[in-house]
């Protein structure tokens, strides 16, 4: 599924929303994307900054714990699970805590989303 990143006003937002439904209404298909929407392009901004983009990139290459991202990117653990826990939290990532052979359990990172754009 391809996901949507956009600024948009909430008459906009509200405007889409009517032209979806109206598609559902007459049995028409509904297209298979999610759009994330923002009322202010600097919330927009704040999601995709270089080091959030290139660890989206990472997982949707080769997801792996929130340890192992760290040491691929060469970032702090800390950083990478901050910007992991927004990613997720705007559904773009998931977190799964999967059993660890020997030692328990860790939280493998995957993406959700095949396909980000950037829309204006």
């Amino acid at each position: 599924m391809k996901t949507i990143l956009k600024v948009e006003s909430v008459e906009e937002f509200f405007k889409r929303g009517k032209a979806i439904a109206k598609l559902a209404d007459k049995g028409r298909q509904i297209p298979r994307e999610k759009v994330i929407s923002f009322e202010d392009p600097q919330d927009l901004a704040s999601l995709v900054t270089t080091a959030k983009l290139a660890l989206f990139r990472e997982v949707r290459e080769c997801p792996g714990s929130i340890s192992d991202l760290s040491g691929r990117l060469h970032r702090d653990r800390s950083a990478v699970k901050r910007d992991i826990d927004e990613l997720k939290r705007f559904g773009l990532v998931e977190v799964e805590d999967v059993p660890f052979p020997g030692h328990g359990r860790k939280k493998e990172v995957r993406a959700l989303a095949e396909q980000v754009l950037l829309a204006v």
